[in-house]
């Protein structure tokens, strides 16, 4: 058996090498890939140079492949030519499984971080292929908790709850569906918390007390832009936080917590590593 590892140089593709490794998987039926794999060598795997652009790596890179982890690209815009290249490429290697990154609620949500996860569910389902959608929601990551020790908390989710997991869950649960092969949908995502809760819990780990301000969409982006976002990506994140009002950011934690085998890492975990 060979599993290929699309996007390993990135952090959620590492984690999920490490993962598979740590699965009891050997390492020489994993192979790395990516752009810059001078950043993998130290992973102790095979590894393969690996471009979304450039068709000809990637059919290189599956060759042999029995499964493939299919880690969504970083450039927004870009991914649905991108990730057509990938579907491509493994349907070539005819693996049993393509696993693939999406989004939590991909089937109904509305975000503008969606559509191209959409697509790229569409060109998998399209390609005949045996697969399984991953569909993750927020990172913890994706927040700044030492800045809202400083600052306080800002965005534009009321209410409404993120079911957020730390990113190692993430790519842990990734790596057991590949072992476990199943073609399907996991919606995967933490217990979640709302963005006033999240801020009484950076307050009871930072022993300071935290606010939050709830904004609208249109003045979180300004804000954000403020902060030093560029236009585009504010308007990504004050839409993710529009669709977490509405609920499209959440999820039972009951598909995460089954792959890990254990619970979910709390978010307060997370907030204590990054103070």
């Amino acid at each position: 058996m060979t599993i290929v590892v699309t996007g390993a140089t990135g952090p959620f593709g590492r984690h999920a090498v490490e993962s598979l490794l740590a699965r009891g998987v050997p390492a020489d039926q994993i192979v790395a890939t990516g752009r810059k794999i001078e950043k993998i060598a130290d992973l102790g795997v095979r590894v393969r140079h690996a471009d979304y652009d450039d068709p000809a790596t990637l059919r290189a890179a599956f060759e042999g492949a029995e499964k493939v982890l299919f880690v969504s690209g970083s450039e927004p815009g870009k991914r649905v030519p991108q990730h057509r290249n990938v579907v491509e490429a493994a349907k070539a290697a005819g693996v049993s499984l393509l696993a693939y990154t999406s989004i939590v609620n991909a089937g109904t949500s509305d975000l503008i971080l969606a559509g191209e996860h959409q697509a790229t569910e569409q060109l998998i389902a399209e390609s005949g292929l045996p697969h399984a959608f991953l569909r993750n929601s927020w990172y913890y990551e994706n927040y700044d908790f030492a800045g809202a020790v400083e600052n306080g908390l800002f965005g534009a989710s009321g209410d409404g709850r993120i079911s957020a997991a730390a990113r190692p869950d993430l790519a842990e649960a990734a790596a057991v569906a590949v072992i476990n092969g199943e073609a399907r949908v996991y919606e995967l995502g933490g217990p979640g918390f709302t963005l006033p809760g999240l801020a009484e819990e950076i307050s009871k780990v930072a022993g300071k007390p935290v606010t939050y301000t709830d904004l609208s969409p249109e003045k979180y982006a300004e804000f954000l832009i403020g902060v030093g976002l560029p236009e585009g990506g504010a308007a990504v994140l004050s839409d993710a936080d529009r669709g977490a009002a509405l609920g499209q950011l959440e999820t039972s934690p009951a598909d995460l917590e089954k792959l890990l085998g254990r619970p979910a890492t709390p978010v307060s975990d997370a907030i204590r590593a990054a103070l």
